[in-house]
């Protein structure tokens, strides 16, 4: 046990700094001490996206408890960076902050904007400028690999677009979606499973490209599909049951039916 530990009845944000500390120290948490920036970073992926469900939810008091959860979790990798000399949490904020107060140049300096285009355009020029990004495409590179890829095709798709690197209006991009269509098909009719695996990419990609025209999120875009895939599958399963139907032994003609019904009933 931690001696002199200070127990309180509200706590703040170097009472929390404090807490972790206390944790990796000897004769704190054994699980903790054993932590590395490798080993815990899934857990960072995973407090992200319940944040993002408290706000999908807006559950105010869910989302209090997540956005601590992801603050914990910026602490404790500091905390790691903080044992072997490298920096602390007041270096993470102090680059925060000079970071925000540099790239809003038109609330912290003298920049005129009209609006929220200047605003970001200005926000990606500065960016470019203080990382030394001296062409598009190390500024296209720079967008991690580590991203959704839905989110990252239609991120590296951005930013060559604002070069004009981009179809000139919709068509465009559906004609391109259709001419990947096909050859796929072509891929999938030779058996040649690694150019099949090629093709379905650039189809994937330039689904997002659509998207991107229609100003439409392609990731929320798929997850609305997919909860709406789940809630009529869950139908036409109940439906199955009401009517003695055993899915397995049925035809997709009838499963067919069964999605139909389902979907008229929505």
């Amino acid at each position: 046990m931690i001696d002199n530990f200070e127990f309180k009845d509200k706590y703040n944000f170097y009472d929390l700094v404090e807490i972790v500390r206390c944790l990796r120290a000897p004769g704190g948490c054994p699980w903790d001490i054993e932590q590395t920036h490798e080993s815990i970073k899934k857990d960072f992926i995973e407090e992200t996206y319940e944040v993002i469900e408290a706000i999908n939810k807006k559950s105010v008091p869910m989302l209090r408890e997540e956005l601590g959860d992801v603050m914990m979790q910026v602490i404790f990798h500091s905390q790691i960076e903080t044992e072997s000399g490298s920096f602390n949490i007041d270096d993470v904020t102090d680059e925060i902050a000079k970071k925000l107060i540099i790239r809003h140049p038109h609330v912290f300096g003298n920049v005129n904007v009209s609006g929220v285009d200047d605003v970001l355009t200005n926000w990606d020029e500065i960016k470019r400028q203080t990382k030394k990004q001296k062409s598009v495409s190390e500024s296209i590179a720079s967008v991690p690999r580590e991203l959704p890829a839905l989110m990252r095709a239609q991120k590296i798709q951005g930013k060559a677009a604002k070069v004009g690197f981009d179809w000139s209006e919709v068509g465009g991009a559906l004609d391109k979606l259709n001419e990947e269509i096909d050859e796929l098909k072509q891929a999938i009719a030779s058996g040649d499973k690694e150019n099949t695996f090629e093709e379905l990419g650039d189809l994937l990609f330039s689904v997002v490209n659509v998207s991107r025209f229609i100003d439409c999120d392609s990731e929320e875009a798929l997850t609305a599909a997919s909860d709406k895939f789940s809630s009529r599958f869950e139908k036409v399963e109940a439906l199955a049951a009401e009517r003695g139907i055993n899915m397995k032994e049925s035809s997709l003609e009838e499963l067919d039916k069964l999605w139909d019904e389902a979907k008229s009933a929505e």
